[in-house]
């Protein structure tokens, strides 16, 4: 009674028809997985790159004294975001690039601080977790020969978030991507002890 189901059985593992589609069903979700995390790693590593040189784009008309020599309208913090905007490729959204602009007494006393909140200052609503910007956004490109900190943050968004492979640094799923720049604007019209 046991012998044809003996049989069977002996056939079954003897059997390789469909082993390709067996095999790849077990390696598929792991190799997809590789793949989507090594495009992501990719893009995070391209958009902050981006950014990084539309920030230097950007600066640079302030150090020559560009864009402090613009109509009111262009010479302010929309105006600036808006030179880093055309750099970005329309990768980030404009209306959430962060910009602080400040002049500093010197080059030693620039600071940068962490531009959200962290721990027990983010807030907690319906069991969701987040955390504002705590980055004041300014615009004072100063004049020649001031040394000038400029700050541009962004939240990008990211889509694979396993166990031992997570881009994410925030709590609502995105990566904070920045640049900063400190640097003295050139001697453009200027008057005073810094001018050399």
């Amino acid at each position: 009674m046991l012998a044809p189901a003996l049989r069977g059985g002996k056939r079954f593992r003897r059997d390789e028809r469909g082993v390709t589609i067996v095999e790849f069903g077990i390696l598929a979700v792991p190799f997809f997985t590789i793949i989507a995390a090594i495009l992501e790693t990719s893009l995070v590593f391209f958009a902050s790159q981006i950014l990084d040189s539309a920030v230097q784009d950007a600066v640079r008309l302030i150090r020559t004294g560009q864009m402090q020599s613009l109509p009111a309208g262009s010479n302010s913090l929309s105006g600036f975001r808006t030179k880093i905007c055309d750099s970005l490729y329309n990768m980030m959204n404009c209306a959430n690039v962060k910009v602080k602009v400040s002049v500093i007494g010197s080059f030693d006393s620039a600071t940068v601080t962490y531009p959200i909140q962290t721990g027990n200052q983010c807030t907690t609503n319906n069991g969701v977790k987040t955390c504002d910007w705590t980055i004041v956004e300014s615009y004072d490109p100063g004049e020649g020969g001031d040394v000038v900190l400029v700050q541009a943050y962004y939240k990008w968004p990211t889509i694979v978030r396993l166990p031992g492979f997570n881009l994410q640094d925030q709590v609502d799923g995105t990566r904070l991507l920045g640049s900063v720049r400190v640097f003295r604007n050139e001697p453009f019209g200027c008057t005073g002890v810094n001018c050399t």
